[in-house]
């Protein structure tokens, strides 16, 4: 129940809606509770009719509580005043008019009903993506995308139905039960104590079936996201799978956890289509057991109770099994809800490992130097950088050189905090990174990756991302510095050209171009660049270094370079072998030491001939 209680509290402000379906949900009881009370009269009117017996007098009842008494007092009454045609005429016509105004009720308790589902949606939703946006981005290297997806996507939307919908039944059943209950007891008390006494075992039967409901729910959930992975690997990867020929291999790993998955949601679909036809036939074989036992109190004259009063009462109690029965529905949909709630809720719970410090400043500029001092890192039980000690002055730039695994981007990726180290720290003008707002501190940075980020809209957009008041000159001005103005141009819509998902439509040397304007429009004093070229070909890496280097003047550069033709006029060279820096110097100084450097430089250089 508190998983339940902590979803319902992404309703808020619950009393906007609560106090309105509250008073539509009691009204609505009232009248349909009165439909079937007012058969007693009907009946009666229609058996005391001409030809049908004689009435018997019906004293006014002394007890408030007595509604049956009352509404067959009223119905001879008008019995009385108007004859029997026009009694008839009168109570159908009050059972006609409770009939509308107890659907109007119900109308408009269900719209309150649906605006707290979207209310709830939106906010649980939006709590969900916004906490996910806040974690820091080492969590996301240990998850899986497709998992993350489903709980956002799927996953809330389960909980959406089912504890909203849930708490819908969980009011208004138990108050129409009760409704019910409360009548059969004002017809008879005797035969009522009789029914109760054959409920639990409905309730008993019920239980049993719907007892493993959350645990197959919660493994149907975790199915689903792997599903979602597979998915968005499959689509991701197309061009690999296909060039591989692993086509059947993926469809056959898919296929298998769709097996899994329908399989399991047969198991739970047999169980909650089984409550339906339970409850039903357990309520006919209730309802029969009534008229046997009431029928023979009335055949042996041992009950007070008239024919037209024991019509209504088996009316009224053929509806008692009918919120009972959304009762048990319930019971079966709130166990996936549960589940589902869980597995949202713990993603909501994440808290990032990386966070603003109590006492953390924001910095607007960067006037000196970044220092890493004595940094280490360790990945997996793997120490991947060992005491790092480097100094990145301003305007100058930095290379990153040496073999795949030596830390470099490791390195790279603890200036902005993207990580943190166990050991040492970073400074930016003598300031730790840990006492900067990281907002700030990512203000100060551009990045430009391997990998082009790009997202599903215009080129524009794209350029501007971060910055939305961007004017159209300034795009274009950015574009320019980045060699990208001129295909731009040659795209059908120009800069309001959709360029796909991840820039798909796109060659790998514009992506990266349009990476490079983004970059420059932001403006900012530092750039993080990691092995920007090494996917291009030598045309685009020519435009695209061209690029770099308009992007990287009066700027402080680290570069992490595949390529090491493009950092030749590097300020300070930096080798990195095993997480330790083994060298450090220009070009010119680091070939003439005949060390790994040199040795990387022919070895490419070989490999090029």
């Amino acid at each position: 129940m508190k998983t339940y209680f902590r979803l319902l509290s992404f309703a808020r402000p619950i009393e906007r809606f609560a106090i309105p379906y509250v008073i539509f949900t009691l009204l609505g009881v009232i009248f349909n509770t009165l439909n079937l009370a007012l058969l007693a009269p009907l009946m009666g009117v229609l058996f005391t009719s001409k030809g049908g017996g004689a009435a018997e007098i019906v004293e006014k009842p002394d007890s408030f509580l007595n509604i049956p008494g009352y509404l067959n007092y009223f119905a001879q009454q008008a019995n009385l005043s108007y004859g029997p045609y026009g009694a008839l005429q009168i109570v159908c016509g009050i059972i006609v008019l409770s009939v509308l105004l107890g659907n109007v009720f119900r109308y408009f308790s269900g719209r309150i009903m649906e605006n707290l589902r979207i209310h709830t949606l939106l906010n649980l939703r939006k709590t969900v993506f916004n906490n996910v946006m806040n974690l820091h981005v080492g969590y996301f290297s240990n998850q899986r995308k497709g998992d993350i997806i489903a709980k956002i996507a799927s996953d809330v939307g389960v909980v959406q139905f089912s504890v909203t919908g849930t708490l819908q039944v969980v009011f208004k059943e138990p108050l129409q039960l009760l409704a019910y209950v409360f009548m059969l007891f004002a017809i008879s008390f005797k035969l009522t104590i009789f029914a109760i006494m054959v409920i639990p075992i409905s309730a008993f039967v019920i239980s049993k079936i719907v007892k493993r409901l959350k645990e197959q729910a919660s493994q149907a959930q975790h199915m689903f996201g792997l599903m979602i992975s597979y998915l968005d690997e499959a689509l991701s990867g197309i061009k690999i799978i296909k060039s591989f020929n692993a086509t059947e291999a993926i469809k056959t790993k898919f296929d298998s956890e769709n097996v899994r998955y329908s399989d399991l949601g047969r198991k739970m679909a047999r169980r909650q289509q089984l409550g339906g036809p339970v409850s039903e036939f357990l309520g006919v074989a209730m309802v029969s057991s009534i008229v046997l036992y009431g029928g023979s109190l009335i055949l042996d004259n041992k009950s007070d109770l008239s024919v037209s009063q024991f019509i209504a009462y088996i009316a009224l109690f053929s509806q008692v099994m009918r919120p009972a029965k959304a009762l048990t529905d319930s019971f079966s949909t709130i166990h996936a809800g549960i589940a589902a709630g869980e597995r949202v809720l713990a993603l909501i719970d994440e808290k990032p490992e990386i966070t603003d410090s109590p006492n953390a400043v924001a910095i607007t500029s960067f006037n000196e130097a970044i220092r890493l001092e004595n940094l280490s890192f360790t990945y997996s039980e793997r120490t991947v950088l060992k005491s790092i000690n480097l100094t990145i002055p301003k305007g100058k730039t930095i290379a990153l050189v040496g073999p795949s695994g030596g830390g470099k981007s490791t390195l790279m990726d603890l200036i902005p905090r993207f990580i943190e180290a166990e050991k040492g720290k970073v400074t930016i003008d003598n300031v730790d990174v840990k006492d900067i707002t990281m907002e700030s501190l990512w203000s100060l940075i551009g990045v430009v990756n391997q990998e082009s980020m790009l997202f599903n809209d215009s080129i524009f957009n794209n350029i501007a991302f971060g910055m939305p008041n961007a004017t159209q000159e300034q795009v274009e001005n950015a574009a320019r510095i980045a060699n990208a103005h001129d295909f731009i141009l040659q795209t059908d819509e120009g800069y309001e050209s959709n360029i796909g998902d991840r820039g798909m439509k796109l060659s790998g040397g514009q992506k990266q171009r349009i990476c490079i304007a983004r970059a420059v429009l932001k403006n900012p004093p530092i750039m993080l660049l990691d092995e920007a070229t090494s996917a291009l070909d030598t045309e685009s890496e020519k435009l695209v270094q061209e690029a770099l280097n308009n992007l990287m003047k009066n700027r402080t550069s680290l570069v992490i370079a595949h390529r090491l033709s493009t950092i030749q006029n590097a300020d300070l060279i930096v080798v990195l072998e095993d997480g330790q820096i083994i060298e450090t110097g220009n070009h010119m100084q680091l070939m003439a030491s005949h060390g790994l450097y040199k040795k990387l430089i022919d070895m490419q250089q070989f490999t090029e001939v």
